[in-house]
């Protein structure tokens, strides 16, 4: 007997991701804006894990929107493969050599 199968999706390889949905991923950009935004805005910066290369682009895109929501940069750094750091101008890597004053 052949059965047919529907609403069937593949699954990934152990250990991959399952791509979101547009809606799942509109909702978690959503949470995100909101959630990393209050933090930014109350401390200046804010550090998020980002382990997949999808990760990292939605926070890019999530500083984005933030810098068009608020009309002020909000840069994003990668602190190391696992991580980024997203922060307004004056709350960033600090210069290990600064400038000397001129006189």
């Amino acid at each position: 007997m052949i059965r047919d199968l529907h609403n069937v999706r593949l699954q990934p390889a152990e250990g991959g991701t399952t791509p979101l949905t547009e809606e799942e991923e509109q909702r978690a950009r959503a949470v995100l804006f909101s959630d990393l935004g209050n933090v930014i805005a109350e401390r200046g910066w804010v550090r998020f894990p980002a382990y997949s290369p999808e990760e990292r682009r939605r926070l890019v895109d999530v500083a984005h929107r933030l810098s068009s929501h608020w009309g002020q940069q909000v840069y994003v750094e990668a602190e190391d493969q696992c991580a980024l750091k997203l922060y307004l101008a004056g709350h960033g890597p600090q210069l290990a050599n600064p400038p000397l004053p001129q006189a």
